[in-house]
């Protein structure tokens, strides 16, 4: 059984949808940005009996952001199946002239995934520091998304009840500072995720990704850990298990 804690299951970036979650061993949570895709996660959640989902405005679409999109968001915490608040976060990589925006629309779903005691899954790109100033403030639990800092931010991170997301990249051959970083972690802070379509692992690298290629991620962890696959699999699937609180799993 493959748990895929963070993917994107849309219909922009897949023609054969259906067959992409049907050809999925488990369970598979599927990351709203923005209004658009937030609504195909309710409804994908509602038609899959392995599909879970989370709500959220991603720090790029922050400009489009209106006061309706946190009231939708609202509105669907109630349904067992939305397990988190996400994606959020910060990414300065491609603007900094929004960071005050980025920080505000942050926190008030930070605000709401505390009033609500939801986990979030949070995204960071080049603003890690701010991302971990922000999050200390509250009194949350959740998933840092395709972990990409040093060991130091990590354990910091792990301190405040979060657990490190793990994706394709980490089989990637120029991906050895991300590899000893997850070396030296205790397997037990670490869920597996694929950001499908994104960030394909080898040998799949440049091809379209989908949720069943965790296992190569799985895969790649079980050697850098010295660690039989199936105990990977049984420990970090219990691990995503506990944070998002899948009911369902089997």
């Amino acid at each position: 059984m493959l748990i895929d804690t963070h993917c994107h299951l849309t219909k922009d970036d897949y023609q054969n949808l259906d067959d992409v979650i049907k050809d999925m061993d488990g369970i598979m949570i599927t990351s709203g940005c923005n209004m658009k895709t937030n609504l195909e996660v309710v409804e994908l959640v509602e038609k899959y009996d392995n599909v879970y989902g989370t709500l959220g405005i991603h720090p790029e679409d922050v400009d489009e952001f209106n006061e309706d999109d946190i009231s939708f968001i609202e509105k669907n915490l109630n349904n067992p199946k939305i397990v988190a608040i996400g994606e959020i976060g910060l990414d300065y990589h491609w603007t900094i002239d929004n960071k005050d925006i980025q920080k505000d629309i942050f926190m008030s779903q930070l605000s709401l995934a505390e009033k609500y005691n939801k986990p979030v899954v949070i995204h960071s790109r080049d603003a890690i520091q701010d991302t971990y100033d922000i999050l200390k403030k509250f009194n949350l639990k959740g998933s840092i998304h395709c972990f990409n800092s040093s060991v130091e931010m990590a354990k910091e991170f792990i301190k405040l009840g979060y657990k490190i997301g793990v994706g394709g990249t980490l089989t990637f051959k120029n991906s050895i500072r991300l590899q000893n970083v997850i070396k030296s972690l205790d397997i037990n802070d670490i869920i597996l995720e694929t950001d499908s379509p994104y960030l394909s692992p080898e040998p799949f690298r440049g091809s379209i990704n989908n949720p069943k290629n965790v296992y190569y991620t799985a895969l790649k962890l079980s050697n850098l850990k010295n660690m039989d696959i199936k105990d990977i699999l049984n420990i970090t699937n219990s691990n995503a298990v506990k944070l998002f609180d899948l009911k369902h799993y089997k």
